[in-house]
């Protein structure tokens, strides 16, 4: 052996070892797949190469490469490849290993070819008709298994037409470039495999977590659906910064990995709504509990106007027995329904602050004290209070359905949410999750909980994810204590918060520029809710 070929196959195998160095590195299964077919094709000189997959007994073109003629297809070239897969069993359950590449799968071996023209034994029908229609001269052929760490085959190389480093002549493949071509399929395929195992458990990561939004969404349905539309909302917002070249976010950048991590952190934010009562969480009126109970107010106004028909009825009897006139029966009569309508008028007030939409003004809650002070009889003769001090405590909310008590419930699923994940053994590129996932309602101004965090203790990722909560839950159409805001009524509030240090006034306004917020409402809110925006007037931006 010359010195020349010598220092050739040392430089091919420290090509070997470089490429399992790279092999083991990469994380892109599609990348993976290109870089051994490229590998194979420069450790063996070959022209033209093919990269299999099996797939329910099949053989999946994955990629297929052939330099002479220029042809890329599969992997990264945007070009499909348009050749059906190849099976390995024919339909009477027998081996189908006819073919070169279907026989060195079923049987495990490597098959070296120097003449396809020559060769006797396989079907070379479809090689032939490719070269007749191209052009090309396909000569040698060296198809290698794909086998894992299991000794499973799981594919094959197949690489056409070895090339004389020197003369540029089509050749048999050597010894040599067998070895080196089976040495790089059983790294590529151990590296192949790890590839896939690693992705089946982020997708069955990623599976558990929509269980546990499935098992959030049968406790309470738009606490589900918001765990599934805030990601969306949080990769839009983290991308439009990753890619900003100007402004405060300029020098801010994401990893592939930290992508990752906030998309997990924000599937799982209300996972701490598990430990929250359906009562509370679901909280649609001011006065329901297990059940509205303004239905009782109703039934207790009913009582009272029976009670004044009641009083009105002994007043008529005692006129008839004075003799009284025709006037002042119709005077009874007429303050009856001047009572009856006092009556409806201040259920269907009530029945009004039940739903807690709006903030309540101190006016309306002096009338709900005057209203409470009526005074009814129960079925034991007793003279209670029309609406208890609990009913009334719970009426009197200045704004939304909750008490302070309840607040404090449902506040706390942020905390629970950070306990619960702190708890579980998160791999390096996924620690961060649960304190982004803790966050989402810290403020800037540290006022917000469970940690009271202020900016400067909140990361880039943690100020995203509370923009997207913030947002998705002032437009979610499935609450069911209100209707979803518009996107003016939306942002208008996202800017106050903004102005005021509660949100980030740099990602608001690239919210807002990037009209991240029209793209998510297009494919989330209903037509009537996406309005005209005029950004020039929105707190945040106007000033």
């Amino acid at each position: 052996m010359s010195a020349n070929t010598v220092e050739t196959l040392l430089s091919r195998i420290r090509r070997l070892t470089s490429i399992g160095a790279s092999l083991s590195a990469e994380r892109d299964t599609t990348q993976l797949l290109e870089t051994i077919l490229k590998a194979a094709q420069e450790l063996t000189f070959a022209d033209a190469g093919t990269l299999y997959l099996i797939e329910k007994a099949q053989l999946k073109f994955e990629i297929l490469y052939n330099d002479t003629l220029n042809i890329r297809m599969g992997g990264k070239s945007g070009v499909p490849v348009m050749l059906g897969p190849v099976p390995l069993y024919r339909d009477d359950g027998s081996l189908n290993d006819s073919l070169v590449v279907t026989s060195a799968v079923l049987h495990d071996r490597t098959i070296n070819i120097p003449d396809v023209y020559t060769e006797q034994g396989y079907d070379f029908s479809g090689t032939l008709a490719f070269d007749k229609k191209t052009g090309y001269r396909s000569r040698s052929f060296l198809t290698i298994p794909l086998k894992n760490h299991e000794h499973e085959v799981i594919g094959a190389l197949q690489l056409i037409n070895a090339t004389d480093p020197e003369s540029g002549d089509v050749v048999p493949f050597s010894d040599d470039a067998r070895q080196l071509g089976e040495s790089l399929a059983s790294q590529a395929a151990i590296s192949l495999t790890n590839r896939q195992l690693i992705n089946q458990l982020h997708e069955l990561f990623e599976a558990l977590i929509q269980g546990i939004n499935v098992a959030i969404e049968e406790k309470s349905p738009y606490t589900g659906h918001h765990g599934q539309r805030v990601p969306e909302i949080a990769l839009m917002l983290a991308e439009a910064a990753h890619l900003t070249r100007d402004g405060p976010l300029a020098g801010f950048s994401m990893s592939e990995e930290e992508f990752y991590e906030l998309k997990i952190a924000a599937m799982l934010h209300d996972c701490g709504k598990l430990a929250t009562p359906e009562h509370v969480v679901d909280k649609a009126t001011k006065l329901e509990a297990l059940f509205d109970r303004v239905h009782l107010l109703e039934a207790r106004f009913e009582i009272l106007k029976r009670d004044a028909e009641i009083a009105m009825l002994k007043n008529r009897l005692r006129l008839m027995e004075q003799n009284a006139t025709t006037a002042e029966f119709q005077a009874l009569e007429e303050e009856l329904a001047q009572q009856l309508k006092h009556l409806d008028d201040d259920f269907d007030f009530l029945r009004q602050c039940n739903f807690g939409r709006e903030f309540m003004s101190q006016a309306h809650q002096e009338r709900i004290a005057r209203i409470a002070g009526r005074k009814l009889h129960n079925r034991r003769g007793e003279v209670v209070d029309a609406i208890s001090a609990e009913e009334k405590a719970n009426l009197t909310i200045p704004g939304g359905t909750l008490t302070p008590e309840e607040r404090k419930i449902i506040n706390r699923h942020a905390l629970t949410t950070l306990e619960m994940l702190e708890k579980l053994p998160w791999p390096k590129n996924l620690s961060k999750v649960p304190r982004i996932a803790g966050a989402h309602h810290e403020r800037l101004d540290g006022k917000g909980y469970p940690l009271g965090l202020t900016g400067e203790m909140m990361s880039v990722p943690m100020r995203i994810l509370a923009i997207a909560d913030v947002f998705e839950a002032l437009t979610a159409k499935d609450r069911p204590y209100r209707p979803g805001m518009t996107l003016m009524q939306a942002l208008t509030i996202l800017g106050k918060m903004s102005r005021d240090n509660h949100i980030d006034p740099d990602l608001f306004r690239l919210f807002i520029r990037e009209k991240i917020y029209l793209d998510y409402a297009r494919k989330n809110l209903l037509p009537s809710q996406i309005d005209e925006v005029d950004e020039s007037k929105l707190p945040g931006i106007a000033e």
